[in-house]
């Protein structure tokens, strides 16, 4: 098969690799791709989002499959395009896309198909959104209803933070028009984990799961950002409550879209609480995670591109997922300033000496060549150091080390990626 992988962050380069390794492919071309995937592949000069652009590349190099890993082409139509191009395409159409492109769709999805979630309200001006707050109290919770690059979640502590976010989504347009509406839910307790499916119509197959961190700091601390790292499995969510999960919050969502006539075929990420009364959905994303992919990936043992290709297809009957019985973990390096402004353009050394250390993989994000062919930070999350152990304690430790081993001198990282899994896992 020849395949176009779309987008240029840390997924798209742990799931090169993945697919780099399937005895299906015959050529892999990334667009845009970073400096990872150009040794897996050949990166093709155009944007994630250029859904014309893509079209063209995939007529021009005779394109089997188009695989998208970001959300914001598939939300731009690009499923519904290479539809129309008679181009096979392992992603969901743009109506059904809108499952991540709007939080208003996904809560009346879940109240249309009885699927457990937060109490929810929805505003189109920040007068009513404020008064709401006020009468509710907090901690209490903000949503931006379009897309924002996962920071468009604010978790108001108090109802000045919620007036301080419902200002600056809707007032002051710090994203722009995905939070001229906002959601405002109840805020739920728990542990948070991020389970994963392939979905063709009604027909759903386990990826398996994964655990986030969210925000900037250690701790859980400071503003929420695209994902600081991860862990895979999740502690307290094995593979029977995975299967379970799958159950009462994708089937019955995928029942509803097709009743709609929008069934949805692609990878759906499923994002949970863990509450006291049970899990509840928080929201639902049309595609890999990132940190997670690249801490699910690398367990991987049996073929992506076999899978895709089943998605695309419509048919996951006798779909194989495979997954080794390790543990991972994933730490990201972000540039000083993130997520606010992060400062770019540090050289960045010393990956290969990371990807020596025992069952250590770095996947590059926001990266690129200067011109002296320098590798320098070119965005706010910059590098994924990801390793595999035994144990979770053992592949936390490669990790570490692994970031220990990069030279970079703008370069953050969460210190504690892990730590609340293992203290679970000690509990029990």
């Amino acid at each position: 098969m020849r395949v176009l992988l779309v987008g240029s962050g840390g997924r798209e380069h742990a799931m090169a690799a993945a697919i780099a390794r399937s005895p299906l492919l015959e050529a892999l071309f990334i667009a845009p791709g970073n400096p990872g995937t150009a040794a897996l592949g050949t990166n093709c000069a155009i944007r994630a989002d250029d859904v014309a652009g893509l079209i063209k590349l995939a007529r021009d190099e005779r394109i089997d499959l188009v695989v998208p890993g970001p959300e914001a082409p598939l939300v731009a139509g690009l499923a519904d395009a290479c539809a129309q191009a008679g181009i096979a395409c392992a992603g969901p159409s743009r109506a059904a896309a809108e499952l991540e492109g709007s939080k208003t769709f996904t809560k009346e999805i879940c109240d249309a198909a009885a699927i457990p979630t937060a109490r929810w309200a929805r505003f189109d001006t920040a007068a009513d959104a404020l008064a709401h707050v006020r009468a509710t109290g907090a901690p209490i919770v903000v949503k931006a209803d379009g897309l924002a690059a996962g920071k468009g979640v604010i978790v108001a502590q108090n109802v000045e933070e919620a007036e301080t976010a419902i200002t600056d989504l809707m007032t002051d347009a710090t994203m722009g028009d995905a939070g001229r509406t906002v959601v405002i839910e109840e805020c739920l307790v728990g542990d948070e984990v991020s389970l994963f499916a392939f979905c063709a119509g009604e027909q759903a197959v386990l990826i398996g799961a994964a655990q986030d961190h969210k925000r900037i700091g250690d701790g859980d601390t400071g503003p929420n950002t695209g994902g600081m790292g991860a862990v895979s499995p999740p502690a307290g969510f094995d593979r029977a409550r995975q299967e379970a999960a799958l159950d009462t919050m994708v089937r019955p969502m995928l029942r509803e879209m097709a009743r709609r006539g929008t069934p949805f075929h692609g990878i759906i990420f499923a994002g949970l609480m863990l509450t006291p009364q049970g899990e509840k959905l928080i929201e639902y994303n049309v595609r890999l995670g990132d940190p997670e992919a690249q801490a699910l990936l690398i367990r991987l043992q049996s073929d992506l591109l076999a899978a895709l290709a089943a998605v695309a297809k419509g048919d996951l009957a006798g779909t194989d997922i495979r997954f080794s019985g390790q543990a991972s973990i994933s730490v990201v390096m972000a540039a000083r300033g993130y997520p606010g402004r992060p400062v770019t353009g540090g050289v960045i050394a010393g990956i290969d000496d990371a990807q020596d250390l025992p069952g250590v993989q770095v996947f590059q994000a926001g990266t690129k060549l200067d011109a002296d062919h320098h590798l320098v930070a070119a965005g706010g999350r910059v590098l994924a150091v990801c390793a595999t152990g035994d144990t979770l304690a053992q592949a936390r430790t490669r990790a570490y080390a692994g970031v220990g081993a990069i030279r970079w001198d703008d370069a953050i990282w969460r210190h504690d990626i892990g730590m609340r899994a293992l203290e679970h896992t000690a509990r029990d």
